[in-house]
């Protein structure tokens, strides 16, 4: 029995030492036939979604009412083609309250990005307030000459603050049915001139000339500095009055003052009361023959006449005289200094220094003219035929606006005064003269 025992607990010490003995170790052919296990991928640490770059809105500013359609359909969606981050609202005013809208919107820290800069001493005095800022390293500036940026600069010339976008022609627009139906030809002379109203008149289908002079810039715009520099012999007259040598009290500009008031006898009736769309529309609708305007019109006469147009000179004393043309630095585009997307505004400003713009703009806009030192093709007929005036003409700009309406009382908004009361029979041709004279006497001293 004792024998049993002994045996059993040999068997009970053998067990648990098997029970402890480490695991077998797996054959190296067996490692071999296991294909080794698939490396867990590392994960990326998590990264914060970048956020869409965001759409900056930038406001033009602008009298240009008429041109809205034209910025909407095709100059801005070229820009925004090209940068799709940017998006531009044309906010045009009527051109005869743009100036006091435009100063008020810059006092009250209200007013768009981008400012539609008008020529010399307007648009100089923004400038000088800090409400436009200066444009000299602006990529693009480099493809205008002196004489364009020189409705833009400081008078010192060393700073320029908008870029520069076209100059318009004043002339006068015809209606070719009309001529053609009463026999007529564009007039070359001043004789016959008054005999083409003349007849228009007297056959009463038409009226002669289709303009009022209730918002009174017309008179000045298209009546005075229409036909003035025929009489004032262009840049000579106009920069004899800067350097004091002449007066409007001078024949030549009285002499403006009673071909204007001569208008009377064609204007539409209570033409007292007419505004310059009322004006556009008449002559649009073919119920005016002559329209005094400029090359500015193209686009929208295009759009909404039914008649075949043409455009004459303004015309001169006698045939063969040396003629000039009022070929005015008109338009440019400035940066609001207190705009809250400089490099944006920028950026559109390069654009419309480029090339580009030029060749889109001056198409666009017909009668609009480049002043860019890069040829533009013109496709429109009548902006053809108002720019060959340059080859015919000696061009200048409108007497009052380089210095001479930096004072009080305002030379510009004076001549629209004055002209209107002349066209209207209120105020002799000699009593405008010696207004516009005394008004400036009061605080311009010729250097």
């Amino acid at each position: 029995m004792r024998k049993y025992s002994i045996f059993a607990l040999l068997l009970v010490v053998v067990m648990l030492l098997a029970a402890c003995a480490p695991a077998a170790t797996p054959a190296p052919a067996e490692e071999a036939t296991q294909p080794p296990a698939a490396a867990e991928p590392t994960k990326a640490p998590e990264q914060p979604a970048q956020p869409a770059e965001e759409k900056v809105t930038l406001t033009i500013e602008s009298w240009r009412n008429d041109d809205l359609t034209i910025w909407q359909d095709t100059i801005i969606p070229a820009f925004e083609a090209k940068h799709p981050n940017i998006h531009v609202v044309f906010a045009p005013t009527a051109p005869a309250e743009y100036n006091g809208v435009l100063n008020t919107k810059l006092e009250g820290g209200t007013a768009g990005d981008l400012i539609t800069c008008r020529p010399f001493d307007a648009s100089l005095k923004l400038f000088e307030k800090g409400y436009l800022a200066p444009l000299n390293d602006l990529p693009g500036m480099e493809n205008f000459g002196d004489v364009a940026k020189s409705a833009w600069i400081t008078d010192d010339g060393k700073t320029v603050f908008c870029v520069p976008m076209a100059s318009v022609i004043h002339g006068f627009f015809y209606n070719k049915e009309a001529f053609d139906k009463l026999g007529l030809k564009p007039p070359e002379t001043k004789a016959e001139f008054k005999a083409v109203l003349d007849a228009i008149k007297a056959d009463g289908t038409y009226i002669p000339l289709g303009m009022g002079t209730a918002d009174m810039w017309e008179a000045a715009t298209m009546g005075f500095q229409n036909i003035g520099p025929n009489n004032w012999k262009g840049e000579e007259g106009r920069l004899a009055l800067i350097k004091g040598t002449a007066k409007y009290t001078d024949e030549p500009y009285v002499k403006t003052w009673r071909e204007l008031a001569a208008w009377r006898d064609y204007l539409p009736p209570g033409f007292e009361a007419v505004k310059y769309p009322d004006a556009q529309s008449l002559f649009t609708l073919g119920k005016a023959a002559i329209y005094p305007t400029g090359s500015w019109e193209i686009a929208l006469f295009e759009q909404q006449a039914t008649f075949e147009m043409g455009v004459f000179k303004p015309p001169v004393e006698n045939k063969g005289d040396q003629c000039y043309i009022s070929d005015h630095t008109d338009i440019a585009l400035g940066m609001n200094a207190a705009t809250k997307h400089p490099e944006e505004a920028k950026t559109f400003l390069s654009w419309v220094a480029s090339k580009e713009f030029a060749e889109l703009y001056s198409n666009a806009l017909p009668g609009f003219f480049s002043l860019s030192n890069e040829p533009v093709t013109l496709k429109d007929p009548l902006a053809q035929e108002f720019v060959s005036w340059r080859g015919q003409c000696k061009s200048t700009i409108r007497n009052s606006y380089q210095i001479l309406s930096r004072g009080e009382p305002n030379l510009e908004n004076e001549l629209w005064r004055v002209s209107a009361a002349v066209i209207n029979g209120t105020m002799t041709p000699e009593q405008a003269a010696k207004e516009i004279q005394d008004g400036l006497d009061k605080w311009y001293k010729p250097k």
